[in-house]
């Protein structure tokens, strides 16, 4: 089953309501876990092409101006957009193009509203382009700077513009902060004992481990489609993401073998 918005939402609910707040979120949590996926209608080769081209330069505009929301850009968050930029693989000259988006998003008269309005409609009834957007951002900003500041202020106003709310937020967060350092694709058979790797596996597919082998391979099939590199090509994600989104889809398949192997899944 899905779990993680409803602990995200309990959790929030409780901080801001006690006991009475949990249960709402729990509920509200619940609605997102099982809140089903519109399909999206196909694009012709040059809308894809044109729809990556936006969804490239605003995620790096975006990141330039999320790292610059308290009025500087620290060495740890240029770090932060480079490792993005490598995890991408990049080429010289897209890099080249991310730094001068990058750039355009520190300037004092960059319009963030504006701009994630724009990729909002770009990415209408494509809500899979939408969270791998939000996911790098919220990724950029941890490593860069653990979410502090008026960086979270932006980024909640952000989720709103792209029609993501608090509670996805809130369960994105604290699924990158479950996963950071915790799972480093170790293969099932690699490390067939390592209880921490076989914890982190179960947040990748985030399924509880108290699941049964039916809904741990829902869990599976749900975050494959989500994430797969060519469902999300053909909703307009760029060629220059795709490395990501291998990489995301590869973390999956070897949470999921580690998982089956442990409970002996056939």
């Amino acid at each position: 089953m899905k779990w993680m918005g409803k602990v995200a939402g309990g959790l929030l609910g409780a901080l801001a309501m006690g006991p009475i707040g949990a249960a709402l979120g729990v509920l509200f949590g619940h609605q997102y876990d099982e809140e089903p996926e519109p399909a999206p209608a196909a694009l012709s080769a040059e809308e894809a092409l044109a729809l990556g081209r936006r969804f490239f330069r605003s995620t790096f505009r975006v990141m330039g101006a999320l790292a610059k929301s308290d009025g500087r850009v620290t060495e740890a968050e240029i770090a932060a957009a480079r490792a993005i930029m490598q995890e991408l693989r990049l080429g010289p000259e897209q890099v080249r193009e991310a730094i001068e988006c990058f750039g355009a998003g520190k300037q004092p008269g960059f319009d963030l509203q504006a701009e994630l309005e724009a990729l909002a409609q770009a990415c209408d009834a494509r809500p899979q382009l939408l969270r791998m957007f939000f996911e790098i951002q919220v990724r950029a900003a941890l490593a860069g700077n653990n979410l502090d500041g008026p960086v979270r202020i932006l980024l909640l106003r952000s989720a709103r513009t792209l029609g993501i709310s608090a509670f996805e937020f809130a369960h994105l967060e604290t699924v990158l902060r479950l996963q950071r350092g915790a799972f480093h694709g170790a293969r099932a058979q690699a490390a067939p004992q390592s209880g921490a790797t076989l914890e982190a596996a179960y947040r990748v597919l985030e399924v509880d481990p108290r699941a049964s082998d039916a809904e741990v391979s829902k869990a599976y099939r749900r975050q494959l489609q989500r994430h797969h590199p060519d469902k999300l090509k053909a909703n307009g994600l760029p060629e220059s993401m795709l490395a990501y989104a291998q990489q995301r889809t590869q973390q999956i398949i070897e949470a999921w073998e580690l998982i089956r192997a442990r409970r002996g899944i056939r």
